[in-house]
C-alpha cells in the first residue's frame, strides 16, 4: 500500500450536471423550491453522479467491526464479548442492519477487524485480525501506525468493491463495544473540546456512567494531546481498527467518485477525521441523521452538515443511514419522473 494515499485528490464534482439538474428542477410541475431539501438532494447527486437524472439502484453497505482496549475501564454497559456474537448476529441475518439490508436490496458485507473474544471463522465475515482489539488509550496509543494504515486500507478495499459493484451509494457501519468512547475521546482531540461537552451513554450508561466515562476521556486527552495536531496521530492514538476502516473507506469512495451516506456518532467522528486528513472529500459524503448521541450535532457542526432525519437513533450499524435511504430514492425519482411544465401542458409562471 502506498503510504498517505489518503492525500491523492478526490474526483471533482460535475458542476455541468449539477446545473443541467438544478435547470430541470426548476421545469418540474410544481411550484419552485416546493420540494424542499429533496430538491437540493437530487441537484448534488446529479453533481456527484456526473448526470442530470441521478439514481441509487446499487447500494453497498459494510459494516467494519473491532474491540476496544479502553473497556478495561468500565466505560461501556456491555461485556465485549458481545462485538463477536454480533457478528454472527449480522451474517445470521438477525441484526437491524441485516434486516435493513435485505429491505433495500443492498449488498452488505461483514468486516472483522479484530476481536478481543477469539472467533471461529463465520461464513460470511471476512476476518482481518489487525489485533485482538485495540490497546487501553488511557495508558498508551491505541494502535501502532502500521496497524492503523492497515485498518485504513481495510476500508479503501471495501471502496474498491463498491466500485467493482458499480455502486451508487457506499454505507458505512460499525459494531464495537466501547466505540462512543473511542469516537468521543477522537472528536474532542480533532475539535480541542472537552470531554463532557461531547461524551454520550453509548449503548445505556447511567448519569454517573457518562461522568466517569467522560474522566476517562480526560485522561486520554491529558495523555495524548500534545500529539494529536496531526489527524493521523489522533486516530493511532485514540480511534479504533473500525474506526479508521470508515475513514479509509470514505476517503477512498470520494476519491473513486461514490457518494457515501454517514451514519451516526462513530461514523461521523470518522468523517471528521476523514475530512481533516483531505478536505476535498467532504462534497461526497451526505448524513444521515442527528442521532440521540449529544456529541453527534457538535460534530455535524463542525462539518456543517444537515442530516435528513431525526428521530432519535443510537443503534449505530449504519441503520439510521440504510433508514434515511428511501428518501434519497425518493428524492431522485421525483427528479426523474415528474413530468415538467411543457411535457404535462401545465402553465408555468410568468418569467
Amino acid at each position: 500500500m502506498s503510504l498517505q494515499w489518503w492525500r491523492q485528490p478526490c474526483q471533482p464534482f460535475d458542476r455541468v450536471a449539477r446545473d443541467k439538474a438544478a435547470a430541470r428542477q426548476d421545469q418540474l410541475t410544481k411550484p419552485r423550491g416546493a420540494l424542499g431539501r429533496l430538491e437540493e438532494l437530487s441537484i448534488h447527486l446529479a453533481g456527484l453522479q456526473g448526470r442530470e437524472r441521478p439514481t441509487l439502484d446499487r447500494l453497498w453497505i459494510a459494516l467494519f467491526a473491532a474491540d476496544h482496549g479502553v473497556v478495561e475501564e468500565g466505560i461501556s454497559a456491555y461485556p465485549q464479548a458481545v462485538t463477536g456474537e454480533m457478528l454472527r448476529n449480522f451474517v445470521r441475518g438477525g441484526a437491524a442492519i441485516s434486516v435493513l439490508a435485505r429491505d433495500l436490496d443492498a449488498h452488505l458485507e461483514v468486516i472483522d477487524l479484530g476481536t478481543a473474544v477469539p472467533l471461529e471463522p463465520l461464513p460470511g465475515v471476512l476476518h482481518l485480525m489487525v489485533g485482538a482489539g485495540t490497546l487501553n488509550f488511557t495508558r498508551e496509543p491505541a494502535m501502532t501506525a502500521a496497524q492503523c494504515l492497515i485498518a485504513l486500507e481495510a476500508g479503501r478495499e471495501s471502496a474498491r468493491r463498491a466500485q467493482q459493484a458499480d455502486s451508487e451509494l457506499f454505507i458505512g457501519g460499525e459494531m464495537g463495544i466501547g466505540n462512543t468512547t473511542s469516537a468521543a475521546a477522537l472528536a474532542c482531540a480533532l475539535l480541542g473540546e472537552p470531554a463532557a461537552t461531547l461524551v454520550g451513554p453509548g449503548t445505556g450508561l447511567d448519569a454517573r456512567g457518562v461522568v466517569h466515562k467522560a474522566a476517562v476521556i480526560e485522561r486520554a486527552l491529558a495523555l495524548h494531546g500534545a500529539h494529536c495536531a496531526d489527524p493521523f496521530e489522533a486516530l493511532c492514538r485514540l480511534g479504533g481498527f473500525e474506526v479508521a476502516a470508515l475513514v479509509g473507506a470514505y476517503l477512498a469512495c470520494a476519491q473513486k467518485g461514490i457518494a457515501v451516506l454517514v451514519d451516526g456518532f462513530i461514523c461521523s467522528a470518522a468523517a471528521l477525521c476523514a475530512v481533516r486528513l483531505n478536505p476535498q472529500c467532504r462534497e461526497w459524503l451526505l448524513f444521515a441523521h442527528a442521532g440521540a448521541e449529544p456529541g453527534l450535532r457538535r460534530v455535524l457542526a463542525a462539518l456543517e452538515a444537515q442530516p435528513l432525519l431525526d428521530l432519535g437513533l443510537r443503534l449505530g450499524e449504519g441503520s439510521g443511514a440504510a433508514l434515511a435511504v428511501p428518501l434519497l430514492r425518493q428524492a431522485c425519482r421525483l427528479h426523474r419522473e415528474m413530468a415538467t411544465f411543457a411535457e404535462a401542458a401545465v402553465s408555468d409562471r410568468p418569467a
